[in-house]
Formats: structure tokens, C-alpha cells, sequence
């Protein structure tokens, strides 16, 4: 039933005045790994309840997966048929194209200023707010607590003593003491979340890219020398690597840390893993920052309806249903109030080191309508930094022409 999920009938706006039977058409994403938890289900769900307040609003919603997802908008947009509504992984050529409304086009202004400030700034094109922040997550440190009790070590806080504890676990015959999964998956995740540990990051504060600073260089240059240089990093070499390959490793009990976001409690915990999280290690002690991760929410001008779109996102965007869908799939909520209450209740408490990091976290210069291409370069060519007779810094340096040619095509 719609209880189950957390989800209220009790709607932001209501008395619309707009055409009779309108339908909206909502493209998302599913988050779920098997039918029985697909995100279709709650979607269903939602639409369901909001129907019952609005006999003349019909919610259409279809889900692909993460593979196919952003592929299928865009087709959609370039067959001229625009779904009001997408919630995909980029908003930024769209909104430079005009086809999308404005944030404050849509929402209710306590509804659009509830949103967590990372996370709205980062839905910002030129100041201006298109993509709508849906689900959040962030990056910590896992570790193996049967491993390093084994090894007679404890948690890492630096730099020194992630390599002290990796040469440790390499003693006692772990395959992956560290897992650096660059690989092209997710490459772009893991690679941000070394360089904001090693006080870089992919942008300067004008925000312009810095992907070849001295500080990114050094950090790639320490991971290739210390890490993968001295073996430390497991068999398969970090270039292709993928982040899922990396967390099953973790579940069978062959890796003994890994950055890891919430999901893979969920995965571990089904396999009999003891594991712990902290805070990702930096230079000289934790990271000051962390990598977050949002997905978006667009709305989309084609079809008009910006009234019926607004009023049903301020449903989607009430505390209720971001909690629920926050709690199914093991991600953080968007929303200040939503984040205040998961962070005090007592059946969240696996997911508050993940929340803890949010307010300090950095996300990808997802604004750039440049991102998707130098994500991309990023994947393709980030392994070869720290491969045998790989060069850091001219890699490095590639992967930033390619996003100044790119930043300056916007």
C-alpha cells in the first residue's frame, strides 16, 4: 500500500486550473536491482496517491534503467516528443538548449528553498536553478573489520596510514588490500574522490577546470608510487576496474578498503561482510571533503502544463515521499527538513555517516553543459595515470585539453 512507503496525500497546492485530463509523462530512473524493488513500483505508488486528490491529473510514468535512461530522453527530446518530466543523470544541455523550466518556474518557494544548498547550487546553470536535486549520495571509507583485525591494524586517517595498512593486509595475503577501481564504470567517482582528498579537485573556484593542478598531480603521482606501484591495489589493474566489479569483491571478503557509498552496505551485509566506514582519508589526516553524487530532476517546456508539473513535484518533494524513496533504495535525502529527520531517527542511524558528509561534500561541475564529454575522457583515460610507466602528470594534462576544447565549445 502507499503507506508502506512513507508517502501522504496531504498536497501542496491544490484547486489547478489548468486544461481538464491532462496526463504528465515522467521518464526516471530505476534504482532497484530486481523487479520486486524497481522504481516503477514506487512510482506507481506516488501516482496513485496523488490521483486520488486530482481526478484530472493523470501521472504517466515509465522506467529504464541507469543504461538506458539518459539515452531514451534524449531520443525522446530529439523526436521532438519531450516528456513534461525526466529524472535522469544531466540537466545542463538541456537548460542551455531553453527546453527546460526554470526551478522557480515550477516549484513552490518553500519547496524549492528546502533543498539542500550543495545540491541546489549544483542544479545552477549561469545562477539560475534547472535541474531539481532527487536523490543524493556520498563517499566514505569501507574496511573489512575481519581483515584488519587480522592484520592487527585500525582504520585509516591519512594518506601514510592507508599505505601502512594496505602493506599489512598484502602481508597477510589479501587480494585487494586497496581496491582503486578506475575502471571505466564509474571512474570519474573514484578519481574525484582522491583528487578532493589530495586538496585538488576538477574545478578552480571560478570555476574553471583544474584537472592538471599541481595539487591532482600529486596526488596521482603519490597513487601510482605508493599504491599501485608497490602492489597494494590487488590484481586487476586499476584501469579496468569497475567500481561494481570492486564491490563484489568486498562481498566476498577479498578486498580489505575501498571508497564506497550507501548501496554497499546493503550488498555486504548480505554476504556476512564485518565492515566499517570513516571518513575518506587525506593528505595528513581526513579528507575535508568528500565526493557527493545527485541525480536530477527536470521539467521540461514542450508540452507546457507548468502548473500541473509544479504542483505535483511539490508532492514529490514533500518530506514523506523523499524519506521513503531515500530509505528504499539506501540514498540521502534533498531536502533540509527530510535530511533533519533522517538524521535523528533511529532506523537510519547506517545511513548518518554518509549524511554527516553532505554539507562538506563537492559534486561533479554537473552545470557545464562541457561535463559529459570530459566525464567521458575521464573514464577512458584516467587508468593510464597510474598504470606501469604511466605519467600522471601527462595524462592529467590530456584530459584537461580535452576539457578546455570542450568548455570553450559551450
Amino acid at each position: 500500500m502507499v503507506s508502506a512507503l512513507g508517502m501522504t496525500a496531504v498536497l501542496g497546492g491544490c484547486g489547478l486550473t489548468g486544461d481538464s485530463e491532462v496526463t504528465l509523462k515522467l521518464v526516471a530512473a530505476d534504482y532497484g536491482d530486481s523487479k520486486a524493488n524497481s522504481s516503477q513500483k514506487y512510482w506507481d505508488e506516488l501516482a496513485e496517491a496523488y490521483e486520488a486528490e486530482h481526478p484530472d491529473v493523470r501521472i504517466d510514468v515509465t522506467v529504464h534503467s541507469w543504461n538506458d535512461v539518459d539515452r531514451k530522453v534524449r531520443e525522446m527530446v530529439d523526436a521532438g516528443e519531450a516528456p513534461d518530466m525526466a529524472q535522469i543523470g544531466a540537466y545542463a544541455d538541456y537548460a542551455a538548449k531553453g527546453l527546460l523550466y526554470r526551478a522557480d518556474d515550477v516549484l513552490s518557494i518553500p519547496v524549492q528553498a528546502n533543498f539542500v544548498s550543495q545540491l541546489e547550487s549544483a542544479g545552477q546553470v549561469n545562477g539560475v536553478q534547472y535541474g531539481m536535486p532527487f536523490a543524493a549520495s556520498t563517499r566514505v571509507l569501507f574496511y573489512n573489520k575481519t581483515l584488519f583485525a587480522e592484520a592487527g591494524i585500525t582504520p585509516p586517517k591519512s594518506w601514510d596510514d592507508l599505505a601502512e595498512a594496505a602493506e599489512a593486509l598484502k602481508a597477510e595475503g589479501v587480494k585487494y588490500p586497496y581496491a582503486l577501481p578506475l575502471g571505466p564504470e564509474e571512474a570519474q567517482a573514484e578519481t574525484l574522490q582522491w583528487l578532493l582528498s589530495g586538496g585538488g579537485g576538477y574545478t578552480e573556484s571560478v570555476g574553471s577546470y583544474r584537472i592538471d593542478s599541481a595539487e591532482n598531480v600529486a596526488t596521482f603521482t603519490w597513487l601510482k608510487d605508493e599504491l599501485v606501484g608497490k602492489d597494494l591495489t590487488g590484481p586487476v589493474a586499476p584501469g579496468e576496474l569497475n567500481r561494481a566489479d570492486a564491490f563484489a569483491a568486498f562481498a566476498k571478503g577479498d578486498v580489505g578498503m575501498l571508497n564506497g557509498h550507501p548501496s554497499l552496505m546493503k550488498i555486504a551485509s548480505a554476504k556476512g561482510v564485518e565492515f566499517g566506514m570513516v571518513p575518506t582519508p587525506g593528505v595528513e589526516g581526513p579528507s575535508k571533503a568528500t565526493l557527493g553524487v545527485t541525480d536530477w530532476m527536470t521539467a521540461f517546456k514542450q508540452n507546457g502544463h507548468q502548473e500541473q508539473i509544479g504542483d505535483f513535484l511539490d508532492f514529490v518533494y514533500n518530506d514523506d515521499n523523499v524519506l521513503g524513496f531515500s530509505r528504499m533504495y539506501d540514498l540521502l535525502p534533498v531536502t533540509t527538513t527530510a535530511s533533519e529527520a533522517m538524521s535523528t531517527a533511529a532506523r537510519d542511524k547506517e545511513l548518518r555517516p554518509f549524511l554527516d558528509e553532505l554539507l562538506a561534500s563537492e559534486l561533479y561541475p554537473v552545470g557545464k553543459g562541457s561535463w559529459a564529454e570530459v566525464s567521458a575522457e575521464i573514464k577512458k583515460r584516467i587508468g593510464r595515470a597510474v598504470a606501469p610507466g604511466g605519467n600522471p602528470e601527462a595524462v592529467l594534462a590530456s584530459i584537461q585539453a580535452t576539457a578546455t576544447r570542450a568548455e570553450s565549445a559551450e
